[in-house]
Order: structure tokens, then C-alpha cells, then sequence
């Protein structure tokens, strides 16, 4: 906690600082994770990457303070003005509540994601933002926040913008923030991690998973989504999945369009 006169803006300094180092950690550990993962079940699917991981890395930290600063300017609003609609005590909104505020959460997210991500793939902001995500090819489990600062940003506002709307216990506001985590990397590492019964399932044929962004990264122009396939299933923009991760994922030829 910080001294009551510390000055407003060394308070906002100091606790963007510190959100930020949260969400470099929080990123440098959760690739790390996956990207041993991937040399132990994928042995040498990241050789001859070291140039493409270190420049990954650097793109990443960036993006970890453009989406540390507003975080940590809405969290000491909300600590010290009672600003957004956050709540740290469970029984301040119903139970029932609970799940579904984190569902509501990731489908905007989903939604700001598809639309901006689809903004971004006009040559114009694709040659001056984009290009830096898709310079990662294919892409690997440290690929997830390696954009371009004016592509972070569009990123880093949803999530501080829908506090203010849409009330949440900080706790699932945690679990939000960890499926985007989890997702983002997982989605990146260019194999498919979750097993055959779920991909090819009725649910798995509406969630996105590696075998289903990997595609995205082939051939740029579908597979837009976030975490959902419902905005490319609605506008005509889902290609399917990847046919070398389902081939080397020995899943067969099944589902490979929608």
C-alpha cells in the first residue's frame, strides 16, 4: 500500500509500474511454461526460432506496459475512489451472477478482438501494426503479445472500459484475465494441446484452439476469432482448421472446414 499523500501521479506511476512487471511476469512465466511443454512433446518444432523468439520477446514487454498502464491507473481508482464496477465481497452480487459475468466478459472481448483484429488486416494498418504479430511464422507459445504498440492498445482498453459497465468480483475478473492467458498463449505454440474428443466435438467445433488460429497464421484473410468461432461462423470468415497441426496431431482429416 502506498503512503495516503503519496502525490496522484507518482501513485499512478508507481502502481502502472508494478501492474506492468504483473503482466510481463505473468506472460514471460506462462510462455515459458508452454514453450518447455513444446520441447518436450514437440522436440525441434521451434529449432532454428531463437531470432524469432528473442524478437517475440522484446514486441511482448512492450505490450506488457501498454496494457499494464490503464490496468493500473483503474486499479487504484477503484482501490482508493471506489471507481468501476468491481467488487471484492461475493455476496454483493448474486451467485448465479458470477459465471455468467465472465462469460459476458469474454464474448465482448471476443467481439472487440474479431472486429479489430479483422480492422487490422486492411494493408494499410497491416503493413504499419499488424505485420509485426504475423513476422512470427508459424508462430510459437511466445508469439501471444508480440504486437505492435498501436495493435496492443486496441487490446489493452477492453478490458479497463468494461469494468466500468459490467459489474464483476475481482476474482472472476482474475479467471477472465487467466483464459486470456492461457488461450493466447496455447493458441500460438503451433501444436494442438487439447485432445482429439474436444476439437472435433459439438463444442470444440465453437471454440478456438491451436488447430483452428494456426489456420489464421496460413493463410491471413479467416479465423479472426478470439476465443469463439461465432463471429467468423456469422460472417462467412471461418476457414476451418489447420491441416498440418490436425495431420501431426493424428486427429484424421475430419473437421478440417467447418
Amino acid at each position: 500500500m502506498l503512503p495516503a499523500d503519496t502525490p496522484v501521479p507518482i501513485a499512478l506511476l508507481i502502481v502502472s509500474l508494478a501492474v506492468t512487471l504483473i503482466v510481463a511476469l505473468r506472460y514471460l512465466l506462462t510462455s515459458g511454461l508452454f514453450a518447455y511443454a513444446t520441447a518436450k512433446m514437440r522436440p525441434g518444432l521451434y529449432d532454428g526460432k531463437r531470432a524469432q523468439i528473442a524478437r517475440e520477446v522484446r514486441w511482448s514487454l512492450l505490450s506488457a506496459a501498454i496494457y499494464g498502464a490503464p490496468a493500473g491507473i483503474v486499479l487504484w481508482g477503484w482501490r482508493h475512489h471506489g471507481w468501476t464496477q468491481m467488487a471484492a465481497d461475493w455476496t454483493s452480487l448474486p451467485l448465479w451472477y458470477h459465471p455468467l459475468s465472465v462469460l459476458i466478459y469474454l464474448f465482448v472481448q471476443d467481439t472487440c478482438f474479431y472486429w479489430s483484429h479483422r480492422w487490422m488486416h486492411r494493408p494499410k494498418w497491416f503493413r504499419l501494426a499488424h505485420a509485426v504479430h504475423h513476422d512470427s511464422r508459424p508462430p510459437t507459445a511466445w508469439t501471444a503479445m508480440s504486437f505492435h504498440p498501436i495493435e496492443a492498445v486496441t487490446g489493452a482498453i477492453v478490458v479497463p472500459v468494461l469494468v466500468f459497465v459490467v459489474p464483476i468480483h475481482v476474482a472472476m475478473l482474475g479467471l477472465v484475465l487467466t483464459v486470456a492467458t492461457v488461450m493466447g498463449v496455447t493458441n500460438h505454440m503451433g501444436w494442438e494441446m487439447f485432445p482429439r474428443w474436444l476439437v472435433h466435438s459439438p463444442l470444440g467445433n465453437w471454440l478456438i484452439t491451436a488447430s483452428h488460429h494456426e489456420r489464421h497464421h496460413e493463410e491471413y484473410r479467416c479465423n479472426f476469432g478470439l476465443y469463439f468461432r461465432v463471429w467468423d461462423r456469422l460472417c462467412g470468415t471461418d476457414k476451418g482448421l489447420s491441416r498440418r497441426i490436425v495431420t501431426e496431431a493424428g486427429h484424421g482429416a475430419q473437421a478440417l472446414t467447418p
